[in-house]
């Protein structure tokens, strides 16, 4: 077969391959109009077969498959191949692979602390101003995005190195529907409006809150959640970035400020079902069911979207059980903030292919094939929305997209001393009665040796 038939013949097994990549993705192109097909068109304009590009990260099983299901379509329409793998000890893999020389051309991280760290150590590549203005446009609260994934270089010059891409919600506050209507009361606006509710719910006999930090090994973490939460509607988002960066210490007015205000909802025997000495004894996997009880034992519950795993057997969320924003303070103006989580990607071995993948994460069709599937949230200003899998995630969805400030858990970006240790028991001495002084000093201490 001389030079001239063979690359015929390869241009027609790669035609092939491209129809038959296209007959087997989950949503057919073109098919349901609800999808931004032009997205995935022009995506046909980046010829990369024969291209591999590797791609490591934290999804494993059931997650595996949704992430493969959606980057079939970079494949379908660009030719290239996406070789995705996944680890539950991705975080120790992933340095170990930079460290030897051979890590994947993407990293998808868990959280923005350990990205900073391989930023810093020259392991990343940054992504550009280019891609730094596309997300300031593109995404809800777009400054919050860059800010969260720029960090320093070898240098010490500031790069954008992380764009997230799947994210998650944990300023929420679940109740009972049937459980407001018998009573009357009507979901809260504001901060202000939430806590004359619980006042409310006092008044009529009733208890408002359940709230339980135990959780083992790890007791005290959902306390910091609360903390976390409460200092951004109560001071700019500049404060908490220097309180998680150790700018501002534990000890600083304002950080009491916001532990105080937990102790305000955690300490107040009122408040809390079975009293404030119940809070640090009661585990955070059963605290949510004295929604559920008859009567209620408690009528609102803070805490982040993966709870209803927890709650009662055929309880159904959107009707038995449902949530709000957990508001912020009117009289502050401080827009509204949103506390959370999600996954970062970064190139930590680069090739114009990476570039090339790292440009369809931008495109609305990556996003709304995961969000037609399940467990997907996106600040994408420009995709369809109502392509969520269901109404829970199709509302937490519009959370996201109305935050004026995003930020991640505060405690999973300190040194893990602080936010995975001190903090968390802490925040339980707090809760059983020590002065916030206290304990934010004994936190401060354990930092400062550090």
């Amino acid at each position: 077969m001389n030079i001239r038939m063979m690359a015929a013949a390869l241009a027609t097994v790669a035609v092939a391959g491209g129809v038959q990549a296209q007959e087997e993705l989950l949503f057919p192109p073109g098919e349901d109009e609800r999808f931004n097909w032009e997205s995935y068109e022009a995506l046909k304009s980046m010829d990369l077969s024969g291209e591999t590009i590797t791609v490591f990260g934290p999804w494993l099983q059931a997650d595996k498959e949704l992430v493969e299901n959606t980057f079939a379509y970079f494949e379908a329409a660009t030719g290239a191949v996406v070789d995705y793998s996944g680890s539950d000890s991705f975080e120790t893999q992933i340095m170990i692979d930079a460290e030897a020389g051979s890590p994947p051309n993407i990293a998808v991280f868990p959280q923005p602390g350990l990205a900073s760290n391989m930023a810093e150590r020259g392991y990343l590549s940054p992504l550009g101003q280019e891609m730094a203005d596309w997300v300031r446009e593109n995404y809800a609260a777009g400054q919050s995005w860059v800010d969260l994934g720029t960090y320093k270089n070898p240098d010490g010059d500031s790069d954008l190195y992380g764009f997230f891409y799947k994210v998650d919600v944990k300023s929420l506050v679940w109740y009972v529907p049937e459980n407001f209507e018998d009573a009357g009361y009507e979901v809260p606006e504001s901060m202000e409006d939430l806590i004359a509710l619980s006042d409310q719910i006092v008044a009529d006999g009733g208890t408002p809150w359940c709230i339980g930090l135990g959780s083992g090994g790890a007791t005290g973490w959902p306390a910091t959640d609360w903390v976390e939460d409460l200092l951004l509607r109560l001071q700019p988002p500049e404060v908490y970035d220097g309180w998680v960066s150790n700018e501002i210490k534990f000890t600083d007015e304002r950080i009491l400020a916001a532990i105080d205000a937990f102790g305000d909802f955690a300490r107040n025997e009122d408040y809390v079902a079975g009293g404030a000495a119940a809070v640090a004894s009661t585990d955070f996997r059963d605290s949510p069911h004295g929604l559920f009880s008859s009567p209620p034992q408690c009528f609102l519950h803070r805490q982040a979207s993966f709870i209803p795993a927890f709650f009662p057997d055929g309880v159904e969320v959107g009707l038995d059980a449902d949530f709000f924003y957990f508001p912020s303070y009117d009289s502050l103006d401080l827009g509204k903030p949103v506390l959370g989580a999600g996954t970062l990607f970064a190139i930590t071995q680069d090739s114009p292919a990476a570039r090339a993948f790292m440009d369809f994460l931008k495109s609305p069709i990556a996003h709304e094939v995961w969000m037609a599937q399940e467990g997907f949230l996106t600040p994408h200003k420009h995709v369809n929305t109502d392509l969520y899998g269901n109404a829970t995630l199709h509302r937490l969805g519009e959370i996201l997209l109305s935050a004026t400030t995003f930020r991640f858990d505060g405690s999973d970006l300190m040194p893990g001393a602080v936010g995975a240790g001190v903090f968390w028991t802490g925040m339980v001495d707090f809760a059983g009665g020590t002065d916030a002084s206290e304990v934010a000093a004994a936190i401060q201490a354990t930092w400062d040796t550090l």
